[in-house]
């Protein structure tokens, strides 16, 4: 373990001196053992340690630095509510309160290392502190969305084999629903004021349980956390990550997407159910010793987000592009941001055009990332790396991402194919273990030495990664390939479409065709829609090659969208294609 504390006692040095940086945009480490030791582990020639434990080697690390007074007086954690409700939490106080929960789940509910709990909470302070103690008692965390129904949690309980659950009122009658169908569930928790029959008090139980409690020993492949991720056909698979894959790599990838210090706070309006709300709202801003805020978000609106960053000293701001999409909607002239220097997107591509309403209104640049549940960030453009409007930036330290064929073979600079990242002979720290009790799918979702993401994209010269859609997102017209992104991005650019999905459509003649499906700007409701329909039409044509251009548009109300706020352009092709 003597690297691990050579990397924590980086931290505090990196927090007093700015970092050079080497790797495209990736920091050359201070002193020149820990780099060496650090390049090593990278390269594959050390091996990384046997054993970690998130809670205990880095946010125990942290609340002894912030005991000596050697860490800003920044909290950990700071939650509103949007109603004047406020919680700030210490590392000292989060570790305090998260050794009572993990006492509370072993001693009271019976959980053991390795037992599963489900955990449906919206952003609220408990979901931070559960998770916390679930990895200080070794047990594995199963995230979930507040949006699930009744059918979801029933799939998740008896998938998982969850032997817990920990939700609120609001979905504990349909948990009650479908509980007697899952045998192994044993505890169900409540985070509520009020009572429930057949229901533990979360708050009430945890409050008075003992402070002391030991961190359980944890290998760096001990299973940590399972997300169950959607594909395009089938159940949801549930994707397993480790201690190292989610807990450890942040410690060696260090700066590559976040680059932030102790004085930083990040906001991330992810929902909890999503991987990136645990990267970007909890191991790597918590690996820099940063100030994690949380709002509440019952709805996501423009104006609780622009006043939010008016109120509060927020510098990095990350979102779906769909924020960022409704946020140039509003006259930003009229905000003043107190702090905010760094804004990212991720989740899917975020069209040109926002990008640069975003930057003429703010003059702030939106960098993009490009990740998935099975590895978290893949691509990303770094802080003071050189913006390509339509890139999603470069490959993450750790990864060596390529455009191959269909036999795995890496394709030249320019000409498209599939996404796919090295994975043998060694895997990278990073990804996921598996995709649990599917073992035919964890095998699927290799090709020759790589792992294929699905997504179809191209790479330049430089190394910067684009983005044309996924594989089955592809519309084949005439002979033609058509990305959706690119159709989407011309329309976009149009004042009378405010957001526009993209997807393949029946033809008698041609096979398929291209369909936009376009939600209209207020001023543009009124307008005829069949001389409007040859506008948007003749502007694509203007805009990107004209055989790309949608011979058929159909005006909606809103997009069909996941929690995440992705667009389920496969609901509308099902549609299109008569298969709903």
């Amino acid at each position: 373990m003597k690297l691990l504390l050579k990397l924590h006692s980086l931290k505090l040095l990196w927090s007093l001196k700015p970092p050079n940086r080497a790797f495209h945009g990736h920091p050359r480490l201070l002193s020149s053992d820990v780099y060496s030791q650090y390049e090593s582990i990278r390269q594959g020639k050390q091996e990384i340690p046997k054993y970690f434990n998130f809670a205990s080697d880095v946010l125990d690390r942290w609340s002894e630095i912030e005991k000596a007074g050697k860490r800003p007086s920044n909290p950990a954690l700071w939650w509103i509510n949007g109603k004047g409700e406020e919680v700030k939490w210490s590392f000292e106080e989060l570790g305090f309160l998260s050794r009572k929960v993990a006492n509370m789940l072993t001693k009271e509910c019976g959980l053991q290392k390795g037992d599963r709990l489900i955990l449906i909470l919206p952003r609220i302070p408990e979901w931070w502190l559960v998770k916390v103690a679930c990895m200080r008692a070794g047990i594995v965390i199963i995230p979930g969305t507040s949006q699930l129904s009744a059918k979801d949690i029933l799939y998740r309980l008896q998938a998982s084999k969850a032997t817990c659950i920990i939700t609120t009122d609001k979905l504990a009658a349909a948990v009650d629903s479908v509980a007697s169908q899952c045998q192994l569930l044993k505890t169900k928790l409540m985070v509520s004021k009020g009572s429930r029959e057949g229901w533990l008090n979360f708050t009430e139980l945890y409050q008075n349980q003992s402070a002391d409690h030991s961190c359980i020993k944890t290998r760096i492949q001990d299973p940590m956390i399972i997300f169950f991720t959607s594909g395009t056909t089938g159940s949801p698979k549930m994707t397993q990550h480790s201690q190292g894959s989610l807990g450890f790599r942040p410690l060696l990838s260090e700066r590559y997407w976040l680059d932030l210090t102790p004085s930083n706070m990040i906001w991330s309006t992810a929902d909890t159910g999503w991987i990136l709300t645990s990267i970007a709202s909890f191991f790597d801003p918590w690996v820099f010793g940063s100030c994690i805020f949380v709002h509440n978000l019952p709805q996501i609106e423009s104006a609780v987000i622009l006043n939010t960053l008016c109120r509060f000293p927020i510098d990095v701001l990350v979102g779906a592009p769909t924020l960022f999409r409704m946020l140039v909607q509003n006259d930003l002239s009229k905000y003043k941001f107190m702090n905010l220097r760094y804004c990212i997107s991720g989740g899917e591509p975020l069209n040109p055009e926002v990008m640069e309403q975003w930057k003429s209104q703010t003059g702030l640049d939106i960098h993009e990332v490009y990740g998935q549940t099975e590895m978290g960030i893949i691509c990303s453009v770094f802080k003071g790396m050189k913006i390509k409007l339509g890139s999603m930036g470069k490959a993450a330290p750790l990864y060596d991402v390529q455009i191959i064929d269909k036999n795995a073979n890496i394709l030249p600079p320019g000409q498209q194919g599939e996404i796919a990242v090295r994975s043998k002979p060694i895997r990278p720290l990073g990804f996921f273990s598996e995709y649990l009790d599917n073992p035919k799918k964890t095998a699927e979702s290799e090709r020759g030495d790589f792992y294929v993401t699905g997504d179809r994209g191209t790479v330049d010269e430089e190394g910067y990664f684009q983005f044309f859609g996924r594989d089955d997102d592809i519309i084949i017209s005439s002979g033609y390939r058509i990305g959706p992104f690119e159709v989407e991005s011309a329309l976009i650019e149009h004042p009378a479409v405010v957001e526009t999905a993209v997807v393949s459509s029946p033809d008698p003649l041609r096979g398929e065709v291209v369909k936009a499906f376009v939600v209209l700007s207020p001023t543009f409701s009124s307008t005829d829609l069949k001389s409007l329909t040859r506008d948007l039409q003749d502007h694509v044509k203007k805009t990107t090659a004209p055989y790309k251009y949608p011979r058929k548009v159909e005006f909606v109300k809103e997009l069909p969208k996941t929690i995440t706020g992705k667009i389920k352009r496969n609901k509308l092709r099902d549609k299109e294609w008569g298969r709903i």
